[in-house]
């Protein structure tokens, strides 16, 4: 009876303010509660309770990687750049942006895969070059026209709860990239 009435008046008070349908404040009071308690189907032991904001998004940027001319397909050549964390998150849009260094003669694609830091996936990547269950981002039509440049936004559902980094440019100059990644639930 205990567990019921502390469950009940901590739903109470985060119920002290609710909306109507319209969106205006229907009372500021605290209203009543009732909570059933299906012990042989959801058994709740202990306190409940709810410590702070419940975080739903976090902000991940890699910043400032340098990245000189090199292309996708040599692996091992790749410039690898941070560690995504994105444990307790199911979604994560990725956005790349960044800045040439010099004057591009032959335009190219510049790009990141992330790819997940797990050890038997990391050691077919390190033996063979393969990648696998990689993502990939990245913008295309990197040239003179503009020194700067940026991907369209990706979103990926999140399978892995760390993901590494692996940058590549295809023009025939250094860039400056950023990788953006915002985790969502």
């Amino acid at each position: 009876m205990k567990k019921s009435v502390l469950i009940a008046l901590v739903i109470a008070a985060a119920a002290a303010f609710v909306l109507s349908p319209a969106g205006s404040a229907v009372s500021q009071e605290v209203q009543t509660v009732f909570v059933t308690n299906f012990p042989k189907v959801f058994k709740v032991n202990g306190n409940v309770v709810i410590d702070g904001p419940v975080s739903h998004g976090r902000f991940v940027p890699l910043r400032d990687v340098t990245v000189p001319p090199v292309n996708p397909k040599e692996t091992i050549r790749l410039i690898q750049g941070g560690i995504v964390e994105s444990d307790g998150f199911t979604s994560m849009v990725l956005g790349l942006q960044g800045q040439i260094k010099g004057e591009v003669y032959r335009a190219g694609t510049v790009g990141v895969f992330l790819l997940p830091d797990e050890e038997p996936i990391v050691k077919v990547f390190e033996e063979k070059g393969l990648m696998q269950f990689a993502t990939e981002v990245n913008a295309p039509g990197v040239s003179g026209a503009s020194p700067y440049f940026t991907s369209a936004a990706n979103t990926i559902q999140v399978a892995f709860p760390r993901y590494r980094t692996y940058f590549y440019n295809t023009s025939d100059k250094t860039v400056t990239v950023n990788l953006f990644a915002y985790l969502t639930n």
